[in-house]
């Protein structure tokens, strides 16, 4: 039984030949742009010649040049969003800044074009290394560790908040700007630190010290033209080394007891003292008050005796008789005793017993009280206002004899 060919080519026929199937690709890419079809190996002309290019053969050359043009120069269109400027680049030179706003340049590989964020706050730690939570932190001692002026070593960690003031400077003078941020906050801080106590960089210099810092820092990174400009800067931690932890804690405790105890002495001087003062004026306005009342009193009796002295002058007698009434008056005052003469009479005596007392003196009184409630009864002591008649006469007499 005969074999069918095509059966037998479709058997002996393996996997396509890698020649075969390059040589097809050619042909296809030459339709593609018009060319003619070379003529196939081992095969006879039709007709005695060449095939000729039908027009359904050739494709529009110039529409696609066109489409490809114009998709190239599309790629040339950029936006320049608020807060940031556009750095056109010509083949890798600076030609041109451009501002916020849709722009366009000559495509890739002419020109290129570099976004730069200028209000973009960057921050940087120095001494220490964030991770994923906040709170957590590892540090870096060959950044923290710092000398201060009195030889002591104090570990340090601070923050650095920059952002950019001139696109070009930062994208031509940087290889790596937090390098150069890094670099120039270190130099700044271990310089200030170095000039500081130890005391000073740890509690009340804080602030002066990331003040200065600040501004040598930005003085640094102008001189090099970064276009870096620095926000601020915060101090985060400020302590001795881990290893004299303890023994600086007992140093300030210490310390804190020797002020403790000064405010302590200060607080009870303040309370002695002015009581001291206060006594000590006191006193002195006793003794001046003393001194006027007995000078005044002097002065007052001096000035009564020589107005007494003048009336005695003038009339003796009656002076006597006055001034012997007023010493009479002034001792009986003070007698709680009451002496009645009832030799010619028998009638029932009235005492204004209250009317006496309210004008005695208070011990007068509580002698009269007493006596009052002792004996209810009054004396009638004649030999008593005998002996005072008889004391009287005797008394002028006398005065007339000097006299």
């Amino acid at each position: 039984m005969a074999k069918n060919p095509e059966q037998n080519n479709n058997q002996d026929q393996g996997p396509p030949d890698l020649d075969e199937l390059l040589n097809d690709l050619g042909k296809k890419i030459g339709r593609l742009f018009g060319r003619k079809e070379s003529a196939q190996k081992n095969s006879k002309p039709n007709n005695g010649g060449s095939q000729s290019k039908t027009p359904q053969d050739q494709l529009p050359v110039t529409t696609i040049v066109l489409i490809i043009a114009l998709i190239w120069a599309a790629t040339g269109f950029y936006i320049v969003d608020q807060g940031s400027r556009g750095v056109v680049l010509r083949f890798g030179k600076n030609t041109e800044v451009t501002m916020p706003g849709p722009r366009w340049h000559i495509p890739f590989p002419v020109e290129s074009v570099e976004v730069v964020n200028l209000e973009q706050v960057r921050t940087l730690e120095v001494g220490y290394r964030s991770s994923g939570n906040s709170v957590a932190r590892s540090k870096e001692l060959r950044e923290s560790l710092m000398l201060t002026d009195d030889e002591n070593i104090i570990d340090l960690q601070f923050a650095v908040q920059y952002n950019l003031k001139s696109a070009e400077n930062f994208l031509f003078n940087n290889r790596s700007a937090d390098a150069s941020v890094r670099g120039a906050a270190e130099s700044a801080i271990r310089e200030i630190v170095g000039k500081s106590k130890m005391d000073f960089a740890l509690y009340e210099g804080r602030e002066e010290i990331a003040v200065k810092a600040k501004k040598l820092m930005q003085e640094i990174l102008d001189r090099y033209d970064t276009g870096i400009n620095v926000t601020s800067v915060t101090m985060q931690n400020a302590q001795p080394p881990e290893q004299v932890q303890a023994s600086f804690d007992d140093a300030v405790k210490a310390k804190q007891d020797l002020e403790r105890q000064k405010n302590e002495g200060q607080a009870y001087a303040n309370d002695i003292i002015p009581k001291a003062k206060g006594a000590a004026s006191r006193l002195t306005s006793e003794a001046q008050g003393y001194r006027v009342k007995v000078e005044s009193e002097a002065k007052g009796n001096a000035s009564r005796f020589e107005q007494i002295l003048t009336q005695y002058n003038r009339a003796p007698e009656v002076m006597r008789d006055r001034i012997y009434i007023e010493a009479q008056e002034q001792i009986l005052s003070n007698i709680s005793k009451v002496i009645v003469d009832q030799k010619n009479s028998n009638s029932l005596l009235y005492l204004p017993l209250d009317k006496l007392i309210q004008q005695t003196s208070p011990s007068s009184k509580e002698n009269i009280s007493s006596t009052i409630n002792v004996s209810p009864q009054v004396d009638m002591n004649q030999t008593s206002l005998q002996n005072l008649e008889r004391s009287r006469d005797a008394f002028k007499s006398r005065e007339r004899e000097v006299r």
